[in-house]
């Protein structure tokens, strides 16, 4: 009897300290918990310390960041010594809570935590223990407060376990939450400014197609600094901006946390051995996370990029391109020819439609190992600015009749003359996707940057549909009835629009001609020059050959257009391009090379920074140039505002700035960097400038 009546008491006395409330320390409310009502001599349970915070405040992780400080409890009585803290305490995977932009960033918790951590009931433990204490910790919103809260907490001692649920609930759950440790491989390797942090999960999955963010138990870092991934086949690379005044030990240790695009977070235990080696396959191309929730909509980037197909027609670069099609389109009007009109149509979009499909199949293949294919990319290559300045050298020539007095060069082609209407609609489709490609247009830049890191398919997608969008204007020219009627008559004015348009061709020749000399020097532009000069003479040939020197013409003339185009090509190949247009850019407008390194050399010191990621190929970048970056006014509000003009030039291959481009979303050039004095992250430009534009964002920026 006596023995049922001592269990009774017990659990009554146990019910009773389950119903104790938790202490109110003003913006928190506080109470010590355990998983066990009753615990049995010399087991190890969990207690924790539970906190209900008010909205808008926060309390601190392990490592509270550039400010705060951690919660601790003072034992009072008890068996667990002074006080619990640190690493004693199992932690939650943290939040980021920046403070002042780019400068303060703290790590710690909103609305709730819970803190368990172990107990040993002591062998000889009769009847309870009591553990009494007092909670401090720091607790903060618009300003922060030092808060006590005391805590007390007794666990009755019996022959059998009787846990508390609810309790243990709360426990069990702060326990699956908190990071394990990282299975796999890691290192810290010393590189440049930032302390690289390398991982190789076991599981690849782990990392793929995520973000990862790191929260060192220590100092070591800039917390408030971005931290760029990088990814490889492998795995993943960390760069973490780092004090080179804060002394490394021989490991890095710290949690780090991994964001799906659904916004799951998972945390993993990392302790990174302090080395001179990296690990192998953790680098290749930069990694932008997709926003929570799957990224911008899939249907509003097709919508993107419809559009942005529909402006890229009225791009400098693709007008001239689009005469010739308009015109083949009004002689087949004017003669009623619907079905030609049709096929007309057809082909042109099929000839746009599959060149982005190349475009889109050499992004993902190149991205498949590591590369960076930005639009305009191919005219990084010298042999491709050579092959595209005689054709335009060549297409103007046609436009200008040259083929057409004599007839014999078009009598090379006569075999083809069944298909020549098909043919040649494909072959303007492609041409016009060819010349539109490096434009990076309204809605382009949007629609293509926001890909960059989706799934193949998608890439796909959205190339296509920018596309369709070039293709549409004709296609609805060609299929809907009646809007033939509105085009105009044939006639002399063709001829001379015709004409006229070879002019734009060959500006567009110097223009090439200007990038060559940009990437391979003077010398592959004479080259050149030579070449489109042995082509003319080449076209001469074939067209005044006839009678018995006919074959010896044609063959002279054939031998010389294929000489003026492999004469460049083959001089492009061997002349070295290392010597980009960059240095002479910088020269002439009083503006020094980007690199990563000056921007945070120039942001350490206060200074603001602005950065022009440009090419000599981009018209887009070369009209801002000219109409914005160059004017005197905005370079004398860049100068009063201490702000000095980087250029990132993009005419030749250049990783760093493809990884730059990848980091910030963009598929190709132009971007526009603007560092206010002293901040770590830029704001993004528009890719159109103005000189109105660049003054109020530099006010802006100081904050004038």
């Amino acid at each position: 009897m006596m023995r049922f009546l001592a269990l009774a008491l017990v659990a009554l006395c146990a019910a009773l300290a389950a119903r104790a409330e938790p202490y109110d320390a003003g913006h928190a409310r506080v109470e010590l918990i355990s998983e066990r009502q009753v615990a049995l001599p010399g087991e190890t349970i969990y207690l924790a310390l539970d906190k209900t915070l008010d909205p808008n405040w926060h309390v601190y992780w392990r490592n509270a960041g550039d400010a705060g400080l951690p919660p601790e409890i003072f034992w009072e009585e008890g068996p667990l010594g002074e006080s619990t803290s640190g690493d004693q305490f199992v932690w939650p995977l943290p939040e980021l809570l920046p403070v002042v932009e780019n400068e303060i960033m703290d790590y710690g918790y909103s609305e709730a935590l819970t803190l368990p951590f172990e107990v040993t009931i002591p062998e000889d433990a009769v009847g309870s223990v009591r553990f009494v204490g007092e909670a401090d910790y720091l607790i903060c919103d618009d300003i922060c407060i030092p808060e006590t809260a005391p805590v007390s907490l007794t666990i009755f001692i019996g022959e059998t376990q009787e846990p508390n649920v609810a309790h243990a609930e709360k426990i069990a759950a702060a326990l699956a939450s908190a990071p394990v440790p990282f299975e796999g491989e890691s290192a810290a390797v010393v590189d440049g400014d930032a302390l690289a942090l390398h991982l190789v999960p076991a599981d690849a999955a782990t990392l793929d197609g995520n973000a990862i963010r790191f929260f060192p138990y220590n100092n070591e870092i800039f917390h408030a600094r971005a931290q760029t991934q990088s990814v490889g086949e492998r795995g993943a690379r960390l760069a973490l901006p780092y004090d080179p005044r804060e002394t490394l030990g021989e490991t890095l240790d710290g949690v780090i946390a991994i964001t799906a695009p659904d916004g799951t977070r998972t945390g993993y235990i990392v302790r990174a051995a302090i080395t001179d080696t990296p690990l192998a396959g953790t680098t290749g191309r930069a990694f932008t996370p997709a926003a929570p929730g799957g990224g911008v909509n899939l249907i509003l980037l097709a919508g993107l990029a419809l559009l942005g197909g529909l402006v890229l027609n009225l791009m400098p670069c693709v007008l001239p391109v689009l005469t010739i099609k308009a015109m083949g389109m009004v002689s087949a009007a004017s003669k009623g020819e619907d079905t030609a009109l049709r096929e007309h149509g057809i082909w042109y979009t099929a000839g746009v439609m599959i060149s982005f499909a190349a475009l889109a199949a050499a992004f993902v293949a190149l991205r498949s190992v590591g590369e960076f294919w930005a639009l305009g990319s191919l005219l990084q290559y010298p042999v491709v600015v050579a092959v595209l300045a005689l054709a335009a050298f060549l297409l103007g020539l046609w436009l200008l009749g040259v083929f057409e007095a004599g007839g014999s060069l078009q009598n090379l082609g006569s075999s083809f003359a069944g298909r020549s209407g098909a043919i040649g609609a494909f072959a303007t489709g492609a041409l016009a996707a060819t010349a539109g490609a490096p434009c990076v247009g309204p809605f382009v830049g949007a629609s293509l940057g926001a890909v960059l890191e989706r799934p193949a398919p998608e890439v796909f997608f959205i190339y296509l549909m920018l596309g369709f969008g070039m293709a549409l204007p004709f296609l609805i020219l060609s299929f809907v009835p009646g809007l033939a009627g509105y085009l105009p008559r044939p006639g002399a004015w063709m001829e001379r629009v015709k004409q006229f348009f070879a002019f734009p061709m060959f500006l567009s020749a110097a223009a090439l001609l200007f990038v060559l000399g940009d990437q391979a020097g003077t010398g592959a532009v004479a080259w050149l020059v030579m070449g489109a000069a042995l082509l003319a003479f080449g076209i001469w040939l074939v067209k005044i050959a006839g009678g018995r020197l006919r074959p010896m013409g044609l063959a002279l003339g054939a031998l010389a257009i294929l000489g003026g185009f492999a004469l460049p090509i083959a001089t492009a190949k061997t002349l070295d391009p290392s010597q980009t247009g960059s240095t002479a850019y910088a020269a002439k407008y009083e503006t020094e090379p980007w690199s990563p390194q000056r921007v945070a050399d120039l942001t350490a010191e206060g200074r603001g920074v602005f950065v022009d990621f440009t090419a000599t190929w981009c018209m887009i970048c070369q009209a801002n140039k000219r109409t914005t970056l160059t004017q005197p006014d905005v370079l004398a509000a860049m100068d009063a505002a201490n702000i000095t003009f980087l250029v990132a030039d993009f005419t030749n291959k250049d990783p760093a700035i493809a990884e730059e481009l990848q980091l910030r979303g963009r598929p190709g050039v132009p971007m526009y960097l603007l560092y206010a004095p002293g901040a770590a992250d830029p704001v993004l430009m528009p890719q159109t400038l103005s000189p109105a534009l660049m003054k109020r964002e530099i006010a802006a920026a100081v904050g004038d």
